[in-house]
């Protein structure tokens, strides 16, 4: 280790400080802040963007990498991954990125109100700004990478993976969904009704159980916090995991599955190398990988049957009602009921992939300039008719139901899919691994699951690349058959 690359640390260090700070203040926004903080919030996150960006592009930075040296595998992955953040943000002036920050706040702002009003007009301007800023922010990018506009995009999210990649993927499983939905759909038909789960579930009782999974899962809320917001995420830093869910008495699945899965993303941060913290190689490995551990979470464990048949006593106790309603079986019935629906967060696994391809089509449609967003609305209620069969009633249920838009992540939403044919992978790989892990979720353990994925995938940071932190885990990169042999079994199987 030279000088000029212990410089860098210390610089990297800096800059991952401030977006930490950033992170905090997202979180503010989105959990506790009044309507009114929405425009000082706006131009507070576009200065600490600003202050980033400049220390990243400033010359004693590109001097210190052209003199840089390191040895040793993570001192080196840490160095490439200095110069690759470095090489994106030259890219970019500051005035795009603070410009881009503050539209960003602003339209989400916006988009609350507009979702809740069902209202696409209400925040149409905003948004088109926001994919003006983005469509300038691609050009940059692309012309200092050699990669399209969207795939400069794409690659602030999920390094190493672009369209030309998710593209027969995506094909691939639309084929297989035209299919396998509608033997899905007749197969759940022939069997006996779900009982129904007798409500209202009390939100005081909800909290409890929420919390109380997550803890079982794995969460330390020594640094972590269960809150509520309008989309549930999680967000703050390794240190001060901060998790979002919804509630309502009349569906206690939503929150608890939301928390569920949520637990997943905060484990995976918990979970960051801590001798590499504010350094590049310390960080996640992409938002697939990320999405994978959640995945892996909420829809590979803990609708399992052995999990169902933990929590099925546990619910009952919880909720009261008729105990038939909690057996895992009927479980099961909800929790894994194939569905065509309007809403990408209540999907199905069958089904949910849908949801993605559309918001892959669109979102690069409206980059490459190929869709205006006035148009949106309309193109979007047509996609997905044709994609599942149904017809948005309004927008609210159509291209108002997610934020990730109106915040200006583009390129993100392909991560969703990718990440969950990876925590099918990964899954399939930890049994093996681990003979008796169903039955230790049986019992409502998850130990031997984290610890798994601790040394295969959050201890490794970003070391390795999406490809090579599966070849690391499962031995071989990305195979949606694994995807597709785990719907068959679940769904498909009569």
């Amino acid at each position: 280790m030279n000088d000029a690359y212990r410089r860098l640390k210390a610089r990297f260090a800096r800059i991952a400080l401030l977006g930490e700070a950033q992170a905090m203040l997202h979180w503010d926004a989105a959990a506790v802040m009044p309507p009114g903080g929405a425009e000082a919030r706006g131009e507070q996150l576009a200065a600490l963007a600003g202050l980033a960006h400049e220390l990243m592009t400033a010359p004693a930075m590109a001097e210190d990498l052209a003199a840089a040296t390191a040895e040793g595998e993570w001192d080196s992955a840490n160095l490439a991954l200095m110069r690759h953040a470095q090489a994106r943000a030259t890219a970019l002036p500051t005035a795009l990125v603070e410009a881009s920050t503050r539209a960003n706040a602003a339209c989400e702002t916006v988009w609350r109100e507009a979702r809740a009003a069902s209202d696409f007009a209400r925040v149409r301007p905003w948004l088109a700004e926001v994919v003006r800023l983005q469509r300038e922010t691609a050009t940059a990018l692309a012309a200092a990478t050699g990669l399209s506009p969207y795939d400069a995009l794409m690659e602030g999210y999920q390094r190493g993976i672009g369209a030309a990649d998710v593209e027969p993927i995506f094909a691939a499983y639309e084929g297989f969904l035209a299919e396998a939905l509608p033997r899905a759909e007749a197969l759940q038909a022939a069997r006996p009704a779900p009982l129904p789960l007798p409500g209202p579930f009390p939100v005081a009782v909800q909290k409890a159980l929420c919390r109380e999974m997550a803890e079982r899962v794995g969460l330390d809320f020594e640094h972590a916090r269960l809150d509520e917001s309008l989309h549930p995420f999680c967000g703050g830093i390794p240190s001060d995991v901060r998790i979002t869910t919804r509630y309502t008495e009349e569906n206690f699945a939503q929150a608890l599955l939301g928390v569920l899965h949520e637990t997943g993303h905060a484990l995976y941060e918990r979970g960051l190398p801590a001798a590499w913290a504010h350094q590049p190689v310390g960080e996640a490995a992409g938002m697939a990988a990320h999405e994978s551990q959640s995945l892996i979470i909420e829809m590979q464990a803990s609708r399992s049957d052995s999990f169902l048949g933990f929590a099925g006593p546990r619910l009952h106790a919880a909720f009261g009602g008729p105990a038939a309603a909690y057996a895992p079986a009927n479980l099961a019935r909800h929790w894994r009921r194939v569905e065509r629906g309007f809403i990408r967060v209540d999907a199905d696994e069958l089904t949910y992939p849908a949801h993605v391809i559309l918001r892959f089509r669109l979102e690069r449609a409206l980059i490459g300039g190929d869709l205006a967003v006035d148009d949106l609305p309309g193109a979007w209620n047509e996609g997905f008719a044709r994609l599942l069969g149904l017809t948005p009633p309004d927008d609210a249920r159509g291209c108002l139901q997610d934020i990730h838009w109106h915040d200006g992540a583009f390129g993100y939403f392909p991560s969703y899919t990718l990440g969950a044919m990876a925590a099918a992978q990964l899954m399939r790989a930890a049994r093996a691994a681990l003979p008796g892990l169903d039955a230790a979720l049986g019992e409502g353990d998850f130990a031997p699951l984290r610890g798994w994925l601790r040394e295969k995938v959050h201890g490794q940071g970003a070391r390795l690349g999406f490809q090579d932190l599966l070849r690391h885990a499962t031995g071989k990169p990305l195979d949606p058959a694994d995807f597709i042999g785990h719907l068959t079994e679940r769904y498909l199987v009569g």
